[in-house]
């Protein structure tokens, strides 16, 4: 068995970030999303895997490499265009050859893995299975209808849902669905749409089975739901203090201080993560906050929030507090408050920032 990983996209939903970088590639609690996928592939038993690459395949393939840090052998596989997922399927089939496997969409994470949905594909030997939650909002996503153990419907966010059961993004097929995605058409959008594609096997009498996650789980894809990963993410982890806090520092309930952080009178409170060589002075910060490596914090109170590397967020310690809440701020961002007159907000901003000022 093989794994499909798709990390193409333009994830216009997280702009201005994902002009400059994949959004696959930002971090949650300091990780970039496409590793846990590539994790959860691993765990499941998996070892080859092919990653469907787009305009951004340099840094995907900088970034997670061939593999090996996870035991793994990665194939990357240009897609020409972010056509669908079904035609995305169909880029790939010279890779998967005549074996079943997994593909996953790579901003999905998955608080329990798909071990459970491997094995009982391997155990049920269906032509597919589809991963389902239940969700209070399913006209947002694909919606499954079920009748007698078997998925007899889907519905791409259906006005009036059916049912409650909304597609993760996480399916098991054999060789048969390059069939159905050959004999489908493209959608309104232009795309070939895995949903028709799995519609065209139930039509044609091909088995496809449900499998029922019970753990959360998170598509990426909008900043609240990776600010949302993040907090889910983080509550997870247990302390671990490696870099240099002075005495005049706090440390409250669970958090992650790696090598070469240095933080000088400062209050962290977790679940945290602060990244390698990252340096806090003056700064308070709250719970469910991620700052990555290299970055520098300094009068400033931050919660809520994932900071990407390389990132300088500072207050003169005169002025009254400077405050951030529920953000995502990008790689090499600088934030300062300016002492210069005549006093303004002084700007630069790319294409779809959005900034809330007091």
């Amino acid at each position: 068995m093989k794994g499909l990983v798709l990390s193409g996209g333009e994830g216009t939903r997280l702009r201005p970030i994902t002009h400059t970088s994949a959004k696959q590639l930002i971090p949650v609690a300091n990780k970039p999303v496409l590793f846990y996928g590539l994790e959860a592939i691993r765990d499941a038993g998996i070892t080859e895997v092919g990653i469907i690459v787009g305009d951004t395949w340099q840094e995907i393939q900088e970034e997670a490499g061939d593999g090996s840090r996870w035991g793994l052998k990665i194939t990357y596989i240009r897609q020409e265009a972010p056509l669908g997922l079904a035609h995305a399927v169909l880029t790939a089939e010279a890779f998967i050859g005549d074996e079943p496997f997994v593909m996953y969409l790579g901003d999905n994470i998955l608080k329990d893995g798909i071990k459970d949905l491997v094995d009982e594909f391997r155990n049920k030997r269906p032509n597919s299975q589809i991963q389902l939650v239940s969700v209070p909002n399913p006209s947002q996503f694909g919606v499954a209808m079920l009748q007698d153990g078997n998925v007899v419907r889907l519905e791409e966010k259906p006005k009036r849902p059916k049912s409650d059961l909304a597609l993760t993004g996480v399916y098991m097929f054999d060789p048969n669905i390059f069939k159905a995605a050959k004999a489908i058409k493209p959608s309104r959008r232009n795309e070939l749409e895995i949903t028709d594609a799995i519609q065209w096997l139930i039509d044609n009498e091909y088995k496809v089975v449900p499998h029922l996650v019970t753990g959360w789980w998170k598509d990426t894809g909008k900043l609240e739901d990776m600010l949302e990963a993040n907090r889910l993410i983080l509550d997870t982890i247990e302390e671990r203090i490696e870099g240099d806090v002075d005495e005049g520092s706090t440390i409250q309930f669970r958090v992650i201080i790696e090598k070469g952080a240095e933080i000088r009178n400062s209050v962290i409170r977790g679940p945290a993560i602060i990244g390698a060589r990252t340096v806090l002075r003056n700064a308070y910060v709250g719970p469910f906050t991620s700052i990555d490596a290299n970055c520098r914090v300094e009068n400033v109170e931050i919660q809520h929030s994932i900071v990407c590397e390389n990132s300088v967020i500072t207050d003169h310690p005169a002025q009254r507090t400077f405050r951030i809440e529920d953000s995502l701020i990008g790689t090499n961002v600088e934030i300062s408050r300016t002492t210069r007159k005549p006093k303004a907000h002084r700007l630069l901003l790319g294409d779809s920032s959005k900034v809330e000022l007091l």
